[in-house]
């Protein structure tokens, strides 16, 4: 697990000395709160010293407040598509807690088209932390992408208690985990493919595993979304989970998964939004 000391790392660690990546960031989005410095400082550190910050493509720490500083990808915090600078749509709420969709038309486009970043050697993961328990409706998404074809997808709970995690989809099969009986849709949740084995954990215990023939055929090639699913470049399955965070990466191990839930628990623990 994660060896480093969580939380506030102290007023010294201001602008100056912190972690590059994160010093980029708080330059890009504008964050000056030292408490939320200090989160994203730690987070960074923790993500690096696990081995999972180089899997990252994507990584929304939803801080700041504002959808202006909503917008900023952690990893590479340039305001171009190239870098998965988030595009927001249909409403929504931004607060200190994150980024809340509406369940009906808002979502944030991630500008990331898993088909040309993953592929059958890497595949991928997708992480959401969601602060809302309840479901929504029965057919909602948390985030995701169908090309009529190939889908990578997650649901955290419907209103029929279903959540999954799609890794593809090919031959009229859905690769995927699935459980029926989840009665809440709040934590850190993690979908990741490890080659034939499909996972998703919530909150550091795995909900389900699922060993498939075949890794299927290639990723899809729209935009994620988040907060609803682009469903060939139209959003469709809206959620209102408020996420206090959400990555998309290469496919991650267990331990990996372990050690991200720690960080991002950490990280909004800081943050006073923790579940």
């Amino acid at each position: 697990m994660i060896l480093s000391t969580h939380g506030i790392i102290g007023s010294s660690v201001t602008v100056a000395s912190g972690d590059a990546d994160a010093l980029a960031f708080f330059t890009a989005a504008g964050i000056t709160d030292t408490t939320q410095k200090s989160a994203i400082n730690t987070l960074v550190t923790d993500l690096k010293t696990a081995n999972i910050w180089s899997k990252m493509k994507a990584l929304y720490p939803f801080v700041g407040g504002t959808a202006a500083q909503h917008r900023f990808n952690l990893k590479d915090p340039r305001t171009i598509d190239a870098a998965f600078y988030l595009e927001f749509f249909g409403g929504g709420t931004h607060s200190a807690n994150g980024y809340q969709p509406n369940g009906t038309t808002a979502y944030a486009d991630t500008k990331l088209k898993p088909f040309g970043v993953f592929n059958n050697t890497t595949y991928a993961h997708m992480s959401y932390y969601s602060r809302t328990s309840s479901g929504f409706n029965n057919l909602e998404y948390g985030m995701g992408s169908n090309d009529g074809v190939n889908n990578l997808s997650f649901v955290f709970r419907r209103a029929n208690n279903l959540q999954a995690f799609v890794a593809d989809f090919s031959n009229a099969t859905y690769r995927m985990s699935l459980n029926s009986t989840s009665t809440n849709g709040s934590g850190l949740f993690v979908g990741t493919q490890q080659g034939t084995d499909i996972k998703l954990f919530k909150q550091n215990t795995l909900q389900v595993s699922n060993t498939v023939l075949g890794t299927g055929g290639v990723p899809p090639n729209y935009n994620v979304f988040i907060g609803a699913l682009n469903s060939l470049n139209v959003g469709d399955g809206y959620t209102d989970k408020e996420s206090a965070f959400a990555s998309i990466g290469d496919s991650l191990t267990d331990a990996e998964a372990a050690n991200l839930y720690t960080a991002v628990q950490a990280y909004n623990t800081t943050l006073n939004r923790q579940v």
